[in-house]
């Protein structure tokens, strides 16, 4: 197959999966939204265990159920949620890279913890860009192959390649994935519409995740919170921004929120802590603390210097 362009045929699409770069940067003004992987930390790990630069196209697969078939010879790997990866029905280690061959056949199981995996490919999908970027935004129909999640026939193009090295995150490197999670959060400008006895009924309380939860944001389900503001010019919505719309439950926004909006914000969780949200599942506990922009700045400097300094172990590949 070499020089030839080879592809991972979809046979089952499990329940979604949508193909992702780093996301689409610089478009809000014209009401376009990021996209991108909901776990980025995860996302690149699996780019880097296939020789990818960190926001080459992959796929982000929810909750699993995805089946591919080789056409074409490569190396992949699987990241994230903790589920079954098989290859011609033999069992596969996630976090590792691994030897694909022409006729494979490539399943992923659904996952016992965390909802999000991805799976990336040597030298990436091919996939035209829209608007600068790959990343598929269902709502925006942008992305992607037709804007939208892979369906049964897709081929998913790649150039085949062989690699003598294969590589795999050490153990204790790797994420562990609950029921629970504390998000750190930054109280934002409207912080004041909120008074002292709500702001302390929404940190002492406990929130759970709700199934209508998405891509968009996490709705949330716990002690209701109210604001002096009956309501608000729509302006613009950041990244993990907590919205609380009038029935006093918070939605955390994620990155295929609207792009502007009018309820009431409290503050925004910090985008580390947001990626552990993405692997919560309907259901999974969500308690709230709050920190200054200092320690918001501090974290994102120190997760910045640890992906500096992570370090792959090197595997021999399958024959």
């Amino acid at each position: 197959m070499s020089g030839a362009m080879g592809a991972l045929l979809v046979k089952q699409p499990g329940l979604l999966s949508l193909l992702q770069d780093g996301g689409r940067l610089g478009c809000h003004g014209i009401g376009l939204t990021c996209g991108g992987p909901l776990d980025p930390w995860a996302f690149r790990v699996a780019n880097r265990l296939c020789g990818n630069a960190d926001t080459v196209t992959a796929l982000e697969v929810s909750f699993g159920g995805l089946v591919l078939e080789a056409e074409g010879d490569s190396v992949v790997a699987v990241t994230g949620a903790e589920l079954d990866l098989k290859v011609n029905g033999e069992m596969r280690s996630l976090w590792c890279s691994h030897r694909i061959r022409q006729g494979d056949r490539i399943e992923l199981g659904y996952g016992r913890k965390g909802t999000r995996a991805y799976l990336a490919i040597a030298g990436g999908f091919i996939v035209a860009p829209q608007f600068g970027s790959t990343a598929t935004v269902v709502r925006e129909g942008v992305g992607g192959l037709d804007g939208g999640a892979v369906k049964p026939g897709d081929r998913l193009a790649f150039v085949p390649c062989s690699a003598p090295q294969g590589w795999r995150l050490p153990a204790e490197l790797r994420p562990g994935y609950g029921d629970s999670v504390t998000l750190r959060m930054v109280l934002g400008y409207q912080q004041e519409a909120f008074s002292r006895e709500q702001q302390l009924r929404f940190f002492q309380g406990e929130y759970r995740v709700t199934d209508r939860s998405d891509r968009m944001g996490f709705r949330l389900d716990g002690p209701p919170i109210t604001s002096t503001l009956d309501g608000i010019l729509s302006e613009g919505i950041c990244h993990g921004a907590i919205q609380v719309p009038a029935d006093g439950q918070p939605i955390v926004l994620l990155n295929d929120r609207q792009t502007i909006g009018g309820y009431p914000k409290l503050g925004s969780v910090i985008a580390e802590d947001t990626a552990r949200l993405a692997q919560l599942a309907p259901g999974a506990c969500i308690r709230f603390e709050s920190i200054s922009q200092e320690q918001a700045h501090n974290l994102s400097a120190l997760a910045a210097a640890r992906w500096q300094r992570l370090t792959l172990e090197p595997v021999p590949l399958e024959p």
